[in-house]
């Protein structure tokens, strides 16, 4: 172990020098060693390197803040509170999301917070009070030359972020709601489309987001997605059906009835989820199934399915 300590400090030691091969070369073995040595990583965060890190992704070189965000991200793993309680931390962060030339960089970058919002839940109300990052990621997402990793790196950036409820709100207000819908509808890739519209489920789960849902055609793109006809993945129709229940619990009544209205025309994809879906997915489907049914006017037959489908 003092082996390991001891090359950890030459290392960082070499991140102050003033040749860029050297600050080059260090980078790189930090970045392996802390790829595949778990021992290592808090031994180079004790040894000062997150500072040095942080720094470099404000350089120029693509290549040292690729090693840099990457190291970066291994040392998320295991030395949170190094990251977190480095001054600027975040901020470099922000500043590399947003202008760095190298895809690499970002989605590092945005892979690192979403490794920090998910190990740690103090951390979601400090990183979703940085409004750059919130808009950093979102401009990746509505960028139309953004890589498919970098969207789904930022999407469960933002997911993370919206778990904390607080959040969602500065997520509305950012433009979150019309940018994920424009990407559920211009992104025919599962993948994406799941992880999409596991964060807009989750800012549904605030009263700010009704307005947005309405202006951006949300509700109408989720009962989509619930039409059997689409094909859409059972992940994505379970989150579909979580969306239009947190629309339907932190929305007014105009909300409310949306839902009622949308859920009545794919009832039998919310019908198909309460008995085929995950645990999480039947209860929520069931939920849904029960606003719908009590919707004023609704048909005695969507009744009938409710009836039956929590009798299963």
């Amino acid at each position: 172990m003092e082996v390991k300590r001891r090359t950890a400090r030459n290392l960082v030691a070499k991140l102050s020098s003033v040749s860029e091969q050297t600050r080059t070369e260090a980078l790189c073995e930090l970045r392996l060693i802390s790829k595949h040595d778990p021992e290592s990583r808090p031994l180079i965060a004790d040894a000062g390197a997150v500072p040095y890190l942080s720094e470099t992704l404000y350089g120029s070189s693509p290549i040292i803040q690729e090693n840099a965000a990457a190291t970066l991200l291994n040392l998320s793993i295991t030395s949170r509170v190094s990251l977190m309680s480095t001054r600027g931390f975040l901020d470099a962060l922000s500043h590399a999301l947003s202008n760095s030339p190298s895809p690499s960089t970002v989605q590092a970058c945005a892979a690192t917070l979403h490794s920090l919002l998910i190990a740690e839940e103090s951390y979601r109300p400090i990183i979703g009070s940085k409004r750059d990052i919130l808009y950093s990621l979102l401009s990746i997402i509505t960028a139309n030359n953004a890589p498919p990793r970098s969207i789904k790196d930022a999407l469960k950036a933002l997911f993370g972020i919206a778990l904390y409820p607080l959040n969602r709100a500065s997520l509305v207000g950012l433009g979150a709601v019309p940018a994920l819908v424009a990407l559920i509808v211009r992104d025919a890739r599962t993948g994406i489309v799941e992880d999409a519209t596991a964060v807009l489920a989750q800012i549904a789960g605030c009263e700010e987001s009704e307005e947005a849902m309405r202006k951006a055609g949300g509700i109408r793109v989720l009962g989509d997605l619930l039409d059997e006809g689409t094909g859409a993945s059972d992940r994505i129709r379970e989150n579909a059906v979580a969306a239009l229940l947190n629309l339907a619990r932190c929305g007014g009544e105009n909300g409310r009835k949306e839902v009622r209205d949308t859920g009545s025309k794919v009832i039998e994809g919310i019908t198909d989820l309460s008995k085929n879906g995950s645990a999480k997915g039947k209860a929520k489907a069931v939920e849904l199934l029960k606003i719908v049914a009590d919707g004023d006017g609704n048909p005695k037959e969507i009744r009938r399915i409710f009836v039956s489908s929590v009798c299963v």
